[in-house]
């Protein structure tokens, strides 16, 4: 987990991580801070290892990781997150020692996370990941969220 941990210290993505958690702070919803993004990491290895996928742990996670660290870019000039954290990520994971395939594979899922896809491959897996982290259920301001009721999590499922 060496390379995870470099992209979580890496200067960029602090900073954007610190950004995110500034612009957040008021937010009744849903955050984007590193309890979610953990979250997904955690239930895309989970899903990763049940349908023996293959996938590198180190990669799962820097997709988790990275996937919403455009939120800021997002809030402030309007270019979508998933843009937003592929771009960044492109910075960020050649400096973390992630090999050209892998950056692709990565940029790939992270750029295209809100796309739901049948292919059970790290784009599925960081989709239903991160749709799975949210705890509708247990949200006080679920009555107020634009999600469409098919999205949201009403039910402890396994």
């Amino acid at each position: 987990m060496e390379r995870v941990n470099r992209v979580w210290n890496h200067p960029l993505y602090r900073e954007n991580m610190q950004e995110i958690l500034k612009l957040e702070q008021d937010r009744i919803f849903c955050g984007h801070g590193p309890g979610h993004l953990l979250d997904v990491a955690r239930l895309a290895w989970i899903m990763n290892l049940e349908l023996e996928l293959g996938y590198d742990k180190s990669v799962v996670y820097a997709a988790a990781l990275v996937h919403d660290i455009g939120r800021a870019m997002e809030y402030q000039s309007g270019v979508s997150h998933e843009e937003g954290s592929r771009r960044l990520g492109a910075v960020i994971l050649p400096d973390c020692g992630y090999r050209e395939d892998e950056q692709k594979l990565i940029l790939e899922a992270v750029a295209s996370h809100r796309q739901i896809t049948k292919r059970r491959d790290l784009n599925w897996l960081l989709y239903r990941a991160d749709k799975m982290s949210r705890l509708c259920l247990a949200c006080p301001a679920e009555k107020l969220c634009d999600w469409p009721a098919e999205k949201k999590n009403m039910e402890i499922k396994g």
